[in-house]
Formats: structure tokens, sequence, C-alpha cells
């Protein structure tokens, strides 16, 4: 495998681009247009038509278009160049990008995460410790935020829920995307075919909608190789057809460059001037992917292919149609198209469709990648995730979650019908998001990167002042379409507020009801308690101690296995943790017990669904530790009471039906003790591995408020009942599985 394709499948995500080839880099740029630059390229196709949607008319001095023109110009390069190429892009967390990065960045520097079960130990991490800087002091403004965030937690929920905010509305953006993409692109049909009906063109783009999500099980892989060529033509097209437009109707354009214009715009359209922005702001829709991207390709390729090649073509295509604007007033709403030449007018509405099916499908891909790690993160509950590709990390495909989107996706647009009211459905979702970007910014600057604080706040009053200003004309379209991520954000927020809430809550319940091992000893000779062949999976929430499952599990069945291991899967604060480091191991109790903890560690972009054989690797863990654990004991000489190598404690074991015998233990015997407890693990596991699942019911006590009943009783319950169980999640087989009914008074 070449440097090429061990750079594509994996990401250049581990500090390792600076031994990369230049060849390589070009690559990765060229592979990155189709992947990321889908959404963003395909922009021309509405910008104009949505930002002349409302009152706002051209007149013949031609003001209108420039102040347009040099507003999206200097939109493009403050935001999409200067914010996110020049700044946003370097805050990755170990050569991952988002929102999610942003905020897992700040959870490590400033100890601001809510995930339960976070041990010192995660620290080792080799993840967790490549994004920390080397020899950095805290200024006294990082130590102040890292303080006030540790005396008042509720700004660290407050914080999650900002995230939150963010993360709803770019789900929001994977279903308004594809709606607006594809049915702006086939509405250019109606430009030749000029008696079409709207309804053919909406019913033109639902089938193209339904076609495009119900390929997504094969993965974007197999089509991925078409991807980049399609988006390299389209660029190259209008940015070609920029240029014409520009020498042939309009070579002064240029002057629109300058920012008096938007200036002029303002003083001159006044309340019209400020609402029009809100279709501005579409031609920097895709900006976001840049950076969620980041782990699949790398920041330098990432930055080659905007810099070299996107940047540019977009700004001549707007510039070109501008140009024809302005020799064209009354051609606003299909100016896109109008401005095409003839004789090339077919081909590029080819590939201008074909572009806009590229588009959504790095939107919906994108939305796979949230969702999953919002499950990881413990705010959305459990869902189906199936890995498209055997050979690329991180390509993954969520049923459900897929025809939730096409059914939302051909509800907006049916129900709108129209790109303008898509359009400013559309500015509002981007412009959130961006702005929680830029704030997630400003703390990592002071916190993370340890910067003086005026710089921070001086970054946050340029961009955050500009994407105010988009938000706020967006706000006013709310009654236009706007109301649309509204609500989708506000149903995803509940749900995934309320689940997590309610994990939360959970885990504080099997917190407060360890067992002790002492009870269970102690309920041994009275239950008649015994031990069985094989070995025991326990699945709980709690990295330690023994969860309260246990032993209500024991009281109704006196018997557990011969080996016990507590399975605790958790996820950490890093995107991703090495296989090497996947599994803690530990005891329970004394060596005797045989009683085992496994803690399973994944990053927040790990799929937790693992490609080798989980009790294979589970079993060697547990081997190398009890060998390690030898090693480290000191050689000291002690004698002990066996039964078949199972010392008599209150384990439910019956001297009179086994072997007794008493050996000495000491340094020159250790060895053969490791060997002695391997063997009877391997023993164990060709008896028999059970899954030992907890089947718990979470439900508000008597005296909770009526806000608490309806959302633990209500919507946590449903969400409960709907989701994914936990041997689905895992593919385990039924044949060793054995749940356990449980019910949490939380």
């Amino acid at each position: 495998m070449n440097p090429s394709q061990q750079s594509l499948e994996h990401g250049i995500s581990h500090q390792n681009l600076k031994r990369t080839s230049c060849a390589t880099v070009l690559t990765l740029a060229y592979q990155s247009l189709g992947v990321v630059y889908g959404d963003l390229s395909t922009s021309p196709l509405y910008v104009y038509k949505t930002t002349f949607s409302g009152k706002l008319s051209l007149k013949e001095d031609d003001e209108e278009i420039f102040g347009v023109l040099s507003f999206i110009f200097w939109t493009f390069t403050f935001i999409a160049l200067f914010k996110y190429v020049f700044i946003v892009m370097s805050a990755d967390d170990n050569g991952e990008g988002g929102t999610f990065a942003l905020y897992s960045l700040l959870c490590r520097h400033a100890k601001l995460s809510i995930l339960p079960n976070q041990q010192p130990t995660d620290e080792n991490l080799c993840a967790y410790d490549a994004s920390a800087i080397e020899d950095s002091e805290d200024t006294w403004q990082s130590s102040f935020l890292k303080l006030f965030f540790k005396k008042h937690p509720r700004f660290q929920k407050g914080l999650l829920i900002f995230v939150l905010l963010g993360t709803c509305m770019t789900i929001g953006d994977g279903v308004i995307t594809p709606a607006i993409s594809v049915l702006s692109a086939v509405s250019g049909v109606k430009v030749k075919i000029t008696q079409l009906h709207d309804n053919y063109v909406v019913i033109i783009s639902c089938v193209i909608l339904v076609g495009l999500f119900s390929i997504q099980h094969h993965g974007t892989h197999r089509v991925a190789f078409m991807f980049a060529p399609i988006v390299a033509a389209w660029l190259l097209c209008i940015s070609g057809i920029g240029i014409y437009n520009i020498l042939h109707w309009n070579p002064q354009i240029f002057h629109a460059l300058s920012p008096l214009y938007m200036l002029r715009f303002l003083k001159t359209n006044g309340i019209e001037g400020w609402l029009s922005l809100g279709g501005v702001v579409l031609s920097i829709t895709g900006v976001e992917t840049m950076y969620a991207d980041l782990g699949h390709f790398s920041a330098l390729s990432i930055k080659i292919a905007f810099t070299c090649l996107v940047y540019p073509c977009l700004i001549l295509a707007y510039m070109g149609e501008a140009a024809f604007l302005s020799k064209h007033h009354y051609d606003i709403q299909r100016s896109f198209y109008k401005a095409i030449p003839e004789a090339v007018f077919w081909p590029v509405f080819i590939v201008a469709t074909f572009a806009a099916i590229v588009g959504s499908q790095a939107v919906i891909s994108a939305t796979f990648s949230i969702i999953s790690q919002c499950c990881a993160l413990n705010c959305f509950p459990p869902v189906k995730i199936v890995h498209t590709s055997s050979r690329i990390y991180g390509q993954i495909y969520v049923p459900e979650i897929n025809w939730i989107l096409m059914c939302l996706c051909l509800a907006v647009t049916i129900g709108l019908r129209d790109t303008n009211m898509l359009g400013h459905a559309y500015g509002l979702a981007i412009t959130t998001v961006m702005f929680v970007t830029t704030c997630l910014m400003t703390l990592v600057t002071v916190i993370v990167w340890k910067q003086g604080i005026i710089k921070a706040i001086m970054c946050f009053l340029l961009f955050g002042t500009i994407e105010l200003l988009y938000i706020s004309a967006s706000f006013c379209k709310v009654p236009e379409g706007g109301w649309v991520p509204l609500v989708l954000s506000c149903l995803f927020m509940g749900i995934m507020f309320t689940w997590n809430y309610g994990t939360i809550k959970k885990h504080q319940f099997d917190m407060e009801n360890k067992v002790s091992m002492s009870r269970i000893l102690s309920l041994g000779p009275r239950l008649g308690m015994v031990r069985v062949p094989g070995i025991g999976l326990i699945f709980s929430n709690l990295v330690s101690g023994v969860p309260a499952i246990f032993g209500h599990f024991v009281t109704n069945l006196p018997a557990f296995h011969q080996v016990l291991v507590f399975v605790c899967v958790k996820s950490v604060q890093v995107p991703y943790v090495c296989e090497n480091e996947r599994l803690v191991i530990s005891r329970v109790g004394p060596r005797e017990y045989a009683m085992f903890h496994c803690v399973v560690r994944y990053g927040y972009k790990d799929v937790q669904q693992e490609n080798y054989n989980f009790e294979i690797r589970l079993v060697s863990a547990m081997i190398q530790f009890v060998q390690v654990e030898d090693e480290d004991v000191p050689q000291v000489r002690t004698r002990e009471l066996s039964i078949d190598g199972v010392s008599v404690d209150g384990l439910g074991i019956s001297p009179h039906t086994s072997n007794m015998s008493y050996c000495n233990v000491d340094g020159h015997h250790q060895e053969s003790l490791y060997k002695y407890e391997s063997l009877k693990i391997l023993k164990a596991k060709e008896s028999g591995v059970t899954y030992i699942l907890g089947h718990s019911y979470a439900k508000a006590k008597k005296s909770s408020s009526i806000l608490k009943k309806f959302a633990i009783d209500v919507v946590f319950a449903f969400l409960s009942k709907n989701c994914r169980d936990p041997d689905v999640v895992m593919n385990l087989a039924h044949t060793s599985l054995l749940e356990i009914g449980m019910v949490y008074n939380v």
C-alpha cells in the first residue's frame, strides 16, 4: 500500500503530516474536493436568487448588485479563508475537527467533562497526551476560566447545551442541504422547458432524493472515486462561465470588491438591505465541513484545495453572475442558469445536478458521524451503526437516521416547494453553527493555546460580530422558512438533553447502590450460592465496584460463573483509542474469587463495534494481567486452602464436593501460580461465555416534579423502548445472552 492510500484510509491524524510526501498531500487535496467541498461549491445555485427574493430590487445604477457582491467577497474571505482556513483548522484534536473536537479539547484541558466514569488513568492515553501543549504553563486568564468552570458546574452543563445546539443545527443542515441543492439544480430545467409546472420539478427532486438516501447502505467509498472529478469539473465550469460573463457583460465588476460598496448598500437600502444578508450568508454554506472532515484528510491538503482552486473559482463564479445581473435586472430568480451560454447549457445542467447530489452526500455522511459521536457521549439513544468500508476507517451508515433524514427532507421539499424559503431556513442553521464554533474557539484560544484574553476577544468581536449580523438577518426570516431549523433543532435538542439527563440519573443510581462483596459473601451460605463452569460477563456502567444488578441477580439465581468479569464500556474525551489501550483489567476482591473488572474505552469518534473477537481479546488481556500482576507481587510466603484451585471463603463452594489441598506460595511458585490461573481462565473460556445484560427501566421518584416525571417516565421511557438494545448494538448471539430486569428509581 502506497503512502497516498494509507493517508486516505486512516487520515493524517497522528502527527505524521511532516513525513508525508508532496505528492501525497496533493492527492489528498484533490480527493478532498468530492468529500469536503461539494456543499460549498453548489452555493452559487441559489445565493443571488435568495438574496433578492424579498423587497430588495435592482436599480439602474447597479449599486445593489455591487453591494451584494462586495458582501459575498468579504464574507467569503473573512469567514471561510481567515477564520476557518487560517485559525480554526489549527485547533485539531489529534487530527480531528468539528464541534465535538473543540469541546473535547476544552474538556481535557479545563476538566469540563460531564461524562461519567472518567478516571485519572485515562490521561495516560497516547491520544490524550498528544494534544497537550508541551512545557506550557497556565496564564492567569486560563487559570481564571478553569477555576470559574470548576466553581460553577451549571456553566459546564450550559456549555454542553451550547455545543448540542450547534450539533442539532448541523443535523438540521443535513435535512435542508439535500433539499435545497437538488431542488435548485433541477429547477434549472425550467429555463429551457418553460411550460414545465413546479409540481413536476418537486416530483423529480423527490425521486432523486429517494434514490440518494436509498443507496446510502452501499457506502460512499463505492462511488467516492467519482466525487472529486465531478466537483472539480463543476468548479472549472462555473469559473470559466464567470470569466466569460465578466468579459462579455461588465468588466468593471471588479470595482465591487471595494468594501465601500457594502456601506453604500446598507445606507441606501436600510432594513431591506440588512434583511437580504440572510441570502448572502448562503455563500459560505459548507465551510464547517472543511473543519469537520479534517480527520479524513489533513489540514494542509484541505487548505491547498481551498486556496488554490475552490476560493478563486467560487469568487469568479459570483463575480460573473453579478456581471450578468448588472445587464439583466429581470432575470434575477433564474440568473445562474440564464448566465450560462447557450452552447454549454445542458452539459453544465447535468454537472450541476451531479454536484448537488455530491454536496448532499457529504452532509448526510457528516450527519451519520455526528450521531455516532452523540451516542458515544451519552447524548443520543443507541442506534445501529454499520461500517460501509472494511478498509477506510470512519465511513459508517446509520439506518434509522438515514430514513428519518429522508422523510424529513421530503417533507421539507414538498412542504416549502421554494428554494427561497429553503434558503432562509438554511441561513439560520449555518450561521448558528458558525457562531457556536467562534465561541468555542475563543475559549480554546485562552484555555488550550494559553493566549492572552485580548487576542481572544478581538477575534471573537471580529468574527462574532459578522456572524451575529447574519444571524439577526436570518432570524427575521423565521416566518418565511427560518422556522424549519428551529423546530428541528428543538426536537433533536429535546431528545439529546433528555437522554443525557436520564443516562446520568441511572449512573447516579448505580453509584449509590453498589453492592459490597462482604454482603454477597454473607448471603452465600444462606442462599446456597454455587459457581458454574464458564465465564460470565456482566455489563454495567461502573468502572469499579459491584453493580446493584449483580446483587439482584444472585439473590434471585444464587449461582454465577467460575470466572466473573464486570465489563464497563465507556467513552473518553479523545477521538480515538488505540487497540493496545482499549481494555483495562483489574481484580475484584482477592485472587481466589476469580473476579475481574474490565473497562472498555472508546473515543468519541470510535464506532463501538469491534472487528475482532471480543471474547478472545478479553481472555488474552486477562491472562496478560495475571502475568504482570504476579511479576509485581513481592516474594512473600503464604499458606492458603484451595479447592480445585479456588479458595474456600463465602463463595458457596462446598469443601465436601471438591478436592481440598494446601499449597505453599512463594516467589519460586509464582510462575506456576500464573500458569495455573491462566489455564483456569482458558478452561472457563472453553466451557462457554455468557453475556449478562441489565434490562433496566428508569422511573422517576414519587417526590419528583411534574417536569422530571414527564422527562423520565414519558420521553426517556419512550426513547429507551424504541432504541437499539445493547445486545443488538454489540451483535450478541441470543443463545449466550442473559437479561436481568431491574427498575431504577431516579
